[in-house]
């Protein structure tokens, strides 16, 4: 314990001994230190700066109490900013470290996007763990990471931090990534503060432009986008990060309904929230804050407890507090809350880095992860029998992304490093000994439209028995404010493709992207397609594993692929429309000339591209195959308290041991307000031997069907479900049952 905080604590202590209470050790603490700041301290703690100053100025704040956490801080000075905190300062609080780490420190994992697609809470809670233990070994106690935005729009680069579509699937997800991050307690010096962000809704920008206004109902804001944040909240996440965008025309770092009646309110929330990068600032350019005072006005009075650099509070709550336009109880809350979480960390006790422990950075085990990871993240898409590949086979490489060891790590990716990337090329090398191949990317990289080397590419392809080409996205094209309004692969990607297939040989398309790319007018070109997410450091021994054979794909998609971008928004939860789109409609092609005026079909699709997309939510293949059968329920009606059993036999009818990832779904046929078609309630991933059957059973609390309806009441309302136990969301056996 922090020596100048231990003398009038242990007095307090004594005292409260003596009389009933119901405070904890942790609240006492807490109340006793927030007594002895002065308003410029208790202002100094919700005060968050980015390292860009001399070391001599940090220190000098740090010394009046002027920073409550810093980020972006070099490793090896941490100890002596630190030290100054503890031994210099007059009460002695530690500063709380953050950094970015969101899919790996060192070590990194497949992007968040990708991890959803192994839809396995395991691999997604080892990777925040990893993260943990590399992260904290150098000092950094807070990441702000999980990203729980709903994301149904592929032009945002930011999906690429999501986990997809599906609001049950983020929650699972995000819970698990909490539980990693986080440990079973924040006291281990393992375990670092997670951060559920962006609350709220940033996920539904309008034209997937990053940082734009969202318009979302209430309704929906309630059934769609807060359940992954309420999950993480219910999992224990330290912190909360609002988003940049205003909903419905009110900045997140501003809105009390939020950060107060929600949060606070009713989920009891007890850690603290903190600004995203300037998003208090930019409440002056949203138009709601005449200038940076009303800025720290309107934050400080919604409930927003840290500022991330914009320094308004620092600058201005004294007076604001002065004038009476902040109330004390304001400040003294938010300080308290940020205080609990240093509390919690362990940080009054010990907040330095131990330099004598064994360096964790890309031990074994983490490295082994970070393969399994981006295994089982891989999505097979398409297969017509050219996959799994002989060691026997002479293959070309070709492609950009097949040697790209910078944009394999994918977006966010601050602390990887290269030298430790293993892409395809270097496993091939390393692994795969004893396969000849012939190298020509044909292109630098995803952007490049030269095209000199496509002979070169083509005479590799020759000496070959089958070509794999890798293409993609380089890192830096997706993630924050990076939104693309043509999804197609990008540069002459396409044309290199055509010129590998012109060849006549078998062609394997393998995808490293950061977002789900537009490639219907690609599959013609390509035999078989693998799809893998920016996969991470052990993406290339991950992805050959898959190609050769040694594991088999399982990644199932964590959001809809569409066919091309004028479909987005495309998601398989919609609602059904008053005139829902059917098999039979009159394509564009088919329109006779001189057509009189009619409604070709009366229903909702488009002319030119149909109803469906490219491929579904929670599709993906394998190299066996999976016969689902003899679909049971528990009981055909049920109480609004009770629960209902579903079970189906899965077989693997072919001749490989495979995985499938069974999933269970849901629909409402009638409700007090319209429904969705179907929605994800469960999943799991059953590994079967070749030949071999499973009885798979779900259980379905009821109340896990409420919802908010017409009255903004969260309920389970009575009437007839449809219940599904599927391979994807737009096939598998389905069922009935009743509420009462």
């Amino acid at each position: 314990m922090n020596k100048k905080l231990f003398i009038p604590l242990v007095a307090a202590t004594a005292l409260a001994a003596c009389q009933p209470t119901t405070e904890t050790a942790e609240d006492r603490f807490i109340d006793q230190l927030l007594s002895q700041m002065t308003l410029e301290e208790k202002i100094g703690q919700m005060n968050q700066l980015n390292f860009d100053q001399p070391l001599d100025t940090v220190k000098a704040q740090v010394r009046r109490g002027e920073i409550g956490s810093m980020l972006n801080i070099p490793v090896d000075i941490i100890n002596e900013v630190q030290r100054t905190a503890m031994e210099e300062s007059r009460l002695g609080i530690p500063l709380i470290i953050g950094r970015d780490v969101i899919h790996g420190y060192k070590t990194v994992f497949p992007i968040p996007l990708g991890q959803a697609a192994s839809f396995n809470p395991q691999v997604v809670e080892d990777g925040g763990r990893v993260a943990a233990i590399e992260a904290t070994s150098q000092g950094m106690r807070w990441t702000f990471a999980p990203m729980l935005d709903v994301s149904r729009d592929a032009r945002w680069g930011r999906i690429a931090e999501s986990l997809g579509e599906d609001p049950y699937l983020a929650a699972e997800l995000g819970a698990a990534m909490v539980r990693g991050f986080q440990g079973d307690s924040l006291n281990d010096p393992t375990s670092m503060a997670a951060c559920a962000k962006h609350f709220v809704g940033y996920g539904a920008s309008e034209g997937g432009r990053d940082y734009n206004s969202t318009q979302i109902p209430l309704r929906s804001l309630r059934n769609v986008y807060l359940p992954p944040f309420q999950r993480a909240i219910e999992t224990g996440a330290a912190t909360v990060m609002t988003s940049f965008n205003d909903n419905d025309g009110v900045p997140s770092s501003c809105n009390d309904f939020l950060l107060r009646t929600v949060l606070r309110d009713e989920w009891r929330f007890d850690g603290f929230v903190v600004s995203d990068w300037n998003s208090m600032g930019e409440m002056m350019a949203h138009g709601v804050a005449a200038d940076r005072k009303d800025v720290a006005r309107l934050s400080a009075n919604a409930g927003l407890d840290m500022e991330m650099v914009s320094y308004t509070y620092m600058d201005y709550l004294p007076e604001l507090v002065a004038e009476g336009a902040v109330p004390m109880e304001h400040i003294d809350q938010a300080v308290r809350n940020i205080l609990r979480i240093k509390y919690r960390l362990g940080l009054f006790d010990n907040p330095y880095i131990d330099t004598d422990k064994p360096s964790p950075l890309y031990a074994e085990e983490h490295l082994q992860k970070a393969r399994t990871a981006a295994t089982q993240s891989a999505i097979l898409l398409k297969n017509d029998g050219v996959l799994p590949l002989k060691t026997s086979q002479t293959v070309a490489i070709i492609g950009p992304m097949a040697d790209a060891p910078h944009d394999q790590l994918g977006t966010w990716s601050f602390d990887g490093e290269q030298s430790h990337t293993v892409t395809p090329l270097k496993a091939l090398q390393t692994e795969y000994k004893q396969v000849k191949y012939h190298y020509e990317p044909g292109l630098r990289y995803s952007r490049d439209t030269n095209t000199d080397r496509f002979q070169a590419v083509k005479r590799a392809v020759r000496q070959s028995d089958v070509a794999v080409v890798f293409v993609g996205e380089e890192a830096i094209l997706s993630g924050e404010a990076h939104s693309l309004s043509n999804i197609n692969l990008i540069g002459k990607q396409s044309d290199l493709l055509q010129a590998v297939k012109s060849v006549g040989k078998p062609v394997v398309m393998v995808v490293m992207a950061g977002r789900p790319l537009t490639i219907e007018r690609d599959l013609p070109y390509a035999d078989a397609v693998l799809y893998s997410f920016h996969p991470g450091t052990m993406g290339g021994p991950a992805i050959l594993d898959l190609l050769f054979g040694r594991e088999n794909p399982s990644g199932k998609l964590p959001v809809t692929f569409v066919r091309e971008v004028g479909q987005i928004p495309m998601y398989y939860n919609h609602h059904n429309t008053g005139r829902p789109a059917q098999d039979w409609f009159t394509p564009i092609d088919q329109i006779p000339l001189n057509a009189q005026q009619t409604s070709l079909g009366n229903t909702s699709f488009y002319l030119d591209s149909g109803r469906d997309p490219l491929f579904p939510f929670g599709y993906g293949l394998s190299y066996t195959r999976f016969e689902y059968a003899n679909l049971r329920l528990s009981d055909t009606v049920a109480s609004p308290t009770g629960v209902i059993t579903a079970t189906a036999t899965i077989k693997n009818v072919g001749t490989t041991d495979g995985t499938e990832v069974v999933q269970l779904y849901v629909r409402d046929l009638v409700g007090s307000i319209a429904r969705p078609v179907r929605e994800l309630k469960g999943f799991q991933r059953v590994h079967l031997k070749a030949g071999e059957s499973k009885a798979v059973t779900f259980t379905l609390p009821v109340q896990d069907l409420a919802f908010y309806g017409k009255d903004l009441v969260k309920k389970v309302e009575p009437g007839k479900f449809h219940l599904w136990i599927a391979p994807n969301s737009a096939e598998g056996l389905q069922s009935e049952f009743r509420v009462k």
